[in-house]
């Protein structure tokens, strides 16, 4: 890879030239760079990435015109990653719920994403898994989310969404289960 310096005529050279590739950093510079060869064709994985990679980018194009909390990342980012950036790795990566806890009425939530976690929503369900409850979390404070459920059931389902729809569910009893002591 080598770093071009030139004129005013050549200055937005991009694309290939007889096996050479010309990019455009975002800082205005130019490299050139040869073009990649294929030796073998791809395999199923590898296949299977590249279309998962290309709804990514067809997401990414889109949610970096319209979610202005990719810009704003970008804007403060040292490394030049653009909003695109952002809204690729945002598609990649799910949420995670780390915890669920039920004290009274209260389901507290904390869930976390790498961009940011859009919607939070929990669902009480009884003993053989039917919906008792369901609504949206408020965010409370952090990672942390809320419900006030008017109802006691056997477990609590909870949903974490980002900006990319990715969701991830955890469900988690509603009492602990007992102690092998408080058995005997």
């Amino acid at each position: 890879m080598a770093k071009v310096h030139l004129n005013q005529f050549l200055e937005a050279i991009r694309g290939g030239v007889q096996g050479f590739i010309f990019r455009q950093r975002p800082d205005g510079k130019t490299i050139l760079s040869g073009t990649p060869v294929r030796h073998r064709p791809s395999t199923r994985k590898q296949k299977a990435h590249q279309e998962r990679f290309k709804q990514a980018s067809h997401y990414a194009r889109w949610a970096a015109r319209h979610y202005p909390v990719y810009a704003q990342l970008a804007a403060g980012d040292p490394r030049w990653r653009s909003p695109y950036n952002f809204a690729l790795s945002d598609w990649f990566e799910a949420p995670v719920i780390h915890r669920v806890e039920r004290a009274g009425s209260a389901v507290r939530v904390q869930a976390s994403d790498n961009i940011g976690v859009s919607a939070v929503r929990v669902s009480v369900l009884d003993e053989q898994g039917a919906v008792l409850e369901r609504g949206d979390a408020v965010r409370v404070e952090g990672d942390w989310w809320e419900f006030t459920s008017q109802v006691q059931g056997a477990s609590v389902l909870a949903e974490a969404w980002d900006l990319a729809e990715n969701v991830v569910k955890m469900q988690a009893p509603t009492q602990p289960p007992p102690s092998p002591q408080s058995i005997l």
